[in-house]
């Protein structure tokens, strides 16, 4: 399967645009810590009333949420995964190799063209991938489209970027990041709308009918949307493990400034957040607008 497009845009996000934290409710705190401590390397914090703050380095990447009780709901909006974007190949070695160490279930990896990318699921099932990318240089294009894939992955090419003597595991670089979000969607036309015309983000790709792709500043995708779960899905109900929101991260007040004027004039409501300012998308997932540091 492959997908391309680039298309003529009035409305601009800012190029540095990129994807900051995301919140997930989890049903189980201590497992969910133990979780992303242990087989996927981040590091803690901060942990106070039924919340954990991790990350990498001193970066704050993701905040968890206990809510007991809640349950994995399949038929409605919100999270497919988050994508944690490692630096360089090597890393991704690293971190596959500990995934096979620690005996982590893999739910499938792929060759995007443009990436490599591992998959898997936490103990409440919020999807998960880790990738790096390949340099801009080498991304694929045709007649000016970039172009993206779902292909094979050699694992054992990956593994090659490690010698025999880089045993030592430290857990994630401290240069990883958040590189993007994927989340299911009730409507793609009415969710591309208001990603691309409302917030700005390019579409970069489309695989008609189901899924589009998003980016600010040329790259492949910061935001991808889909109605695998079904088209029409309601969102989630209150007690439902997943997204509780995800921050857009803009470098500057007046880059924010200007996207909240245009969210104001076609009547999406903001709200102050603790990160930022709050609002829902068209399919009531939780965006976060925030002024990168």
């Amino acid at each position: 399967m492959t997908g391309s497009l680039r298309e003529e845009k009035v409305t601009e996000i800012a190029n540095e645009t990129q994807i900051g934290v995301v919140s997930l409710n989890v049903s189980d705190l201590q497992r969910a810590v133990a979780f992303y401590q242990d087989h996927l390397g981040f590091q803690v914090l901060r942990r106070q009333d039924g919340e954990a703050s991790l990350g990498a380095g001193r970066r704050e990447l993701l905040r968890l949420k206990e809510q007991p009780g809640a349950r994995r709901v399949r038929r409605a909006s919100g999270l497919y995964h988050f994508a944690i974007l490692v630096p360089n190949r090597r890393e991704l070695a690293r971190i596959l190799r500990h995934f096979a160490e620690s005996d982590t279930v893999l739910g499938g990896f792929s060759d995007h063209l443009v990436s490599e990318a591992l998959y898997l699921s936490d103990p409440d099932g919020n999807g998960i991938e880790v990738y790096r990318d390949r340099p801009r240089s080498e991304w694929p294009y045709r007649d000016g489209k970039l172009m993206m894939a779902t292909d094979p992955l050699d694992l054992q090419d990956i593994l090659s970027e490690l010698s025999p003597e880089d045993t030592s595991w430290a857990g994630l670089h401290e240069d990883t990041i958040i590189g993007h979000i994927h989340l299911h969607v009730s409507n793609i036309g009415r969710e591309e709308q208001f990603y691309r015309d409302v917030l700005g983000f390019e579409l970069m790709a489309r695989y008609p009918p189901s899924a589009s792709f998003l980016g600010a500043g040329g790259y492949h995708h910061h935001i991808g949307i889909n109605t695998w779960a079904g088209e029409g899905v309601p969102a989630p109900p209150p007690d439902a493990v997943g997204l509780r929101w995800y921050t857009i991260d803009l470098p500057s007040q007046e880059a924010r400034e200007a996207a909240v004027q245009r969210l104001v004039d076609v009547g999406i409501a903001v709200e102050p957040h603790e990160q930022g300012l709050f609002l829902r998308d068209t399919a009531a997932n939780g965006i976060v607008l925030h002024v990168a540091e």
